[in-house]
């Protein structure tokens, strides 16, 4: 199977960000790419909520879901969006938004939902400061969607930090973990691969991760590195830099299963009972 990640700057604009996504899904679909995933936030990336919420429609008015429906139909894809924005519920600051990640299938229709379980809500260490819950709604389900080509989880960056939810998808039969993502340049940078390569690694699952990568109108900075994984850890493809673009890899999942045969710890679970001892 031939996969693609699409690394994005996106930024205020949800018509100019949505067609910089299209472009780039047109062009890893004629490189061959079967299954394609586009990075957390496509249609927008607005760290302040009045303006965020000021153009943001509720779901049955995002345009996105539709054009991007018709590019799967059009390209006969498989396609993942990362995750789109819209609004939710509330009023003012109690207003909220929803981080939802899609598939569609080849002729254009959506199969699965995703909205993202694990706010990113952080104090760094260089003084950045993030509180996603205080935006947008938590999601509380996910699922394997069974297609003809693999079976694939859905996750959305800071899920990334969380391994009890991808073990639970790879037991659950999932091969193909997506990891779509916007993560800060800081955190990516020290973080970024060695989490996207322990889950691939403790599941025995490929994993494709498409990012964020750049400055952006809102002034976050993103880190990018979109990256393919295999399920022994090794990164198969990567994009070495914050640029927007495409990455394509080869995956064979019969590695699936001959790594799980391997080492098989998706079928062991024992959970100790933690004593706190101290000493004075």
């Amino acid at each position: 199977m031939k996969v693609a990640c699409i690394q994005m700057c996106s930024g205020l604009d949800r018509s100019r960000n949505t067609q910089d996504a299209a472009t780039l899904i047109r062009e890893a679909a004629g490189e061959g790419a079967e299954l394609i995933l586009t990075p957390e936030m496509t249609n927008i990336v607005d760290r302040k909520p009045k303006r965020l919420f000021s153009e943001l429609p509720d779901e049955s008015g995002l345009e996105e879901i539709s054009t991007f429906a018709s590019l799967a139909d059009e390209l006969d894809i498989w396609l993942a969006i990362g995750s789109l924005a819209f609004a939710v519920s509330g009023q003012g600051d109690h207003q909220r938004a929803a981080n939802r990640g899609y598939l569609f299938s080849p002729d254009g229709k959506q199969v699965n939902t995703y909205d993202k379980i694990h706010m990113f809500d952080v104090d760094l260490p260089d003084g950045e400061s993030w509180k996603e819950s205080a935006i947008y709604a938590a999601g509380d389900m996910a699922a394997v969607v069974e297609t003809p080509g693999a079976k694939i989880g859905q996750t959305i960056c800071y899920d990334l930090r969380f391994p009890t939810l991808y073990r639970r998808l790879a037991q659950a039969g999932a091969e193909i973990l997506m990891i779509p993502a916007a993560f800060t340049y800081q955190t990516g940078k020290a973080h970024w691969e060695s989490l996207l390569r322990a889950r691939a690694i403790e599941t025995g699952s490929f994993v494709m991760a498409a990012a964020q990568g750049g400055d952006h109108e809102d002034g976050r900075k993103t880190w990018g590195h979109s990256m393919v994984i295999d399920p022994w850890g090794e990164v198969i493809e990567v994009k070495p830099d914050t640029r927007p673009g495409i990455i394509i890899a080869d995956i064979d999942l019969a590695k699936v299963k001959k790594v799980r045969q391997q080492i098989p710890n998706l079928k062991l679970e024992k959970m100790p009972q933690i004593t706190n001892i101290s000493v004075l």
